[in-house]
């Protein structure tokens, strides 16, 4: 269902560039009514969105209800206190306690962003009804409500539209384009079922989307995170390029050392790429901030820490160490109902492998049967459990 729903999108975005070549008119910001060209509130939002990444939240919504007691006729503070509760989301979407707030304060932002663009800066209000709808799409994709994720995404590109032409907006409005070129190249490389569907777009450029996408991350205000944050999971995911998403990995986890969707992200890079002593110490300190309740620190983080430690552990043939943390994982991914997932799975076979080199036959039989249980027949856990039981 993703690589549709990335088809519409790209759609929209193509729309949307075909509409900047077009020429539409830029209508001039009425410095009046705008906060974005504000220096005395960017200050401001720069501190409070660098608190919200730090996963300090409570700290960012102190300088966000200044905000909204100061200008609480603009959309700003409803846009930010919404995106504070978006990145409470973000490290476990399975998480759905903050939905009704969040959706609360973008219901907001929409609200006055119309009445701003109705009345008083069509630009301004463009830019913030085309985000919020954004956001709120991006949320309803991820609990799967497509219908609705559709509806909010063909309105962010609509009003999009109405913010070409304008400096100050430029590199935020790059954006767009630079996830269209990247994805309208990508999309037919990877998925060749959708050539026919993609025929009808102009060619992506990917190194074009790439650099666009630096720009982005070096000139941006309000998207400036964002465009890191796609830059790492592109140069991971997409490109291969572990060098280059492990930079921005360093770079974002440093920046934001409290942010734990981050410092999960920089530890996995850490273990895959061999570095185990550095792995093993940003695993154990995403254990003790889940033990000590740290903002953004759930199981599901857990899951990745402790299959870290458990795996490097066996690698040492330090097996003691190594059960306690595939046992932890299990547990974690127990508590997060993540019992299908992948650290899971591979900590119930780790498992099953020492008890092997224990020669304990009997629970590793068990472990086995376990891993036979969670799987598909063609899931390569299962075909390895399968052979271990042979063996056996």
């Amino acid at each position: 269902m993703k690589k549709y729903t990335l088809v519409i999108v790209l759609i929209g975005l193509f729309s949307y560039s075909q509409a900047q070549k077009k020429g539409i008119p830029a209508v001039p910001i009425d410095s009046t009514y705008s906060l974005l060209s504000n220096p005395f509130v960017q200050m401001e939002a720069t501190q409070a969105i660098n608190d919200m990444y730090n996963f300090k939240f409570e700290r960012s919504m102190s300088h966000f209800r200044y905000l909204q007691n100061e200008y609480g006729w603009h959309p700003l503070p409803y846009f930010l206190m919404g995106l504070n509760y978006f990145w409470r989301i973000l490290p476990n979407f399975n998480n759905e306690q903050y939905d009704e707030t969040f959706y609360a304060y973008m219901d907001t932002s929409l609200v006055l962003a119309e009445r701003l663009y109705k009345d008083y800066n069509k630009v301004e209000g463009a830019f913030f009804m085309a985000a919020t709808y954004a956001f709120k799409g991006r949320l309803h994709s991820e609990r799967k409500d497509w219908g609705r994720s559709a509806a909010a995404g063909k309105n962010a590109l609509k009003y999009l539209e109405e913010c070409k032409g304008n400096g100050d907006l430029s590199p935020e409005l790059l954006f767009g384009d630079a996830l269209f070129n990247y994805y309208a190249e990508w999309v037919p490389e990877n998925y060749p079922l959708l050539k026919p569907i993609m025929s009808i777009f102009p060619d992506g450029d990917k190194e074009k989307g790439i650099e666009q996408l630096k720009i982005v991350a070096r000139n941006a205000f309000y998207t400036r995170t964002e465009a890191q944050y796609y830059l790492m999971r592109i140069s991971y995911f997409e490109e291969n390029d572990m060098v280059h998403s492990m930079q921005l990995a360093e770079y974002l986890h440093e920046t934001f050392p409290y942010n734990a969707y981050f410092h999960r992200f920089y530890t996995r890079l850490l273990y895959q790429s061999g570095k185990y002593k550095q792995a093993v110490e940003e695993s154990k300190s995403m254990i003790n901030r889940i033990d000590s309740a740290y903002a953004g620190y759930e199981y599901n983080s857990g899951r990745y820490a402790a299959f870290f430690i458990g795996h490097i552990s066996e690698l040492r043939g330090d097996l003691e160490t190594a059960k306690k943390y595939f046992k932890l994982a299990m547990e974690y991914g127990e508590y997060a109902e993540a019992t299908d997932m992948g650290y899971y799975i591979y900590s119930v076979l780790h498992l099953g492998r020492i008890a092997m080199r224990e020669e304990d036959n009997e629970l590793a039989k068990q472990y086995f049967k376990d891993v036979k249980k969670l799987t598909k027949r063609s899931h390569s856990a299962n075909k390895e459990a399968r052979a271990r039981l042979n063996d056996l």
